[in-house]
């Protein structure tokens, strides 16, 4: 939209770009002459206020085009955020439910799942070099709140990435302990290699910035679609 917008700009000789008020109103969405002429007009008198009398039609079409522009790529950012905050809620969901895998697996090779929350401290010492604790002090966790709702989207995906692995794995060999089951998953997360992938594309999972509160995403998505709900023709800003 912003590459036919600009398709149409012309150039002075000293190369400052302008619009013809022609293409501006139908590049704006303006079917009739007479509707944007009542734009035109009101943004001419602020021009003229402002001290731009002598060109005050060629400002405006400036102006209009530059706020379109802005619109736009304000629009964009929006649209690019949002994008990343359901990818990023999406890849938690995912992890909390192949994490439930090692769990069942441990319930079928050992008769209980009290000790995945052992094993999965242990792939995150594997994996960050760090113990769960350590890196929620790093990234200010609340003291009753997972690490992953926190980790950055780069994380969620390492270790939902080893926890699939462990889960293949422990069936597929019949690990029957927890020893054999956390074994599993420490070497699938350090630098044989989760852990060791990262580094080698330059990635020190214990050195990323925490990303924003999983739930705040999760509330701030649930009240834009809300907003969207009550009036889908808003513009984003």
């Amino acid at each position: 939209m912003t590459e036919h917008f600009e398709a149409h700009a012309q150039q002075t000789s000293s190369g400052v770009e302008f619009w013809l008020a022609r293409d501006l109103q139908h590049l704006l969405g303006y079917a009739k002459w007479d509707n944007f002429v009542k734009v035109l007009n009101k943004a001419e008198i602020a021009c003229e206020t402002s001290g731009h009398a002598a060109a005050a039609r060629d400002c405006v079409c400036t102006d209009l085009a530059q706020t379109y522009f802005a619109v736009q790529t304000r629009r964009a950012e929006l649209i690019e955020q949002r994008l990343l905050d359901s990818e990023r809620l999406v890849a938690r969901m995912k992890l909390t439910s192949t994490e439930k895998g090692p769990s069942e697996v441990i319930f079928e090779q050992t008769g209980g799942n009290d000790d995945f929350g052992m094993i999965r401290s242990k792939g995150d010492h594997a994996l960050f070099e760090k113990s769960t604790q350590q890196m929620k002090s790093h990234w200010k966790v609340p003291a009753k709140r997972p690490l992953a709702d926190f980790a950055p989207m780069i994380v969620l995906k390492a270790k939902d990435f080893a926890a699939e692995i462990t889960i293949i794995n422990s069936s597929e060999n019949k690990l029957g302990s927890e020893e054999a089951i956390s074994r599993e998953h420490i070497n699938n997360n350090d630098n044989g290699a989760v852990r060791k992938t990262l580094l080698e594309r330059g990635i020190r999972p214990e050195t990323l910035p925490a990303a924003e509160d999983v739930k705040k995403v999760a509330r701030r998505l649930a009240s834009e679609d809300k907003t969207r709900a009550k009036n889908p023709e808003a513009l984003d800003s």
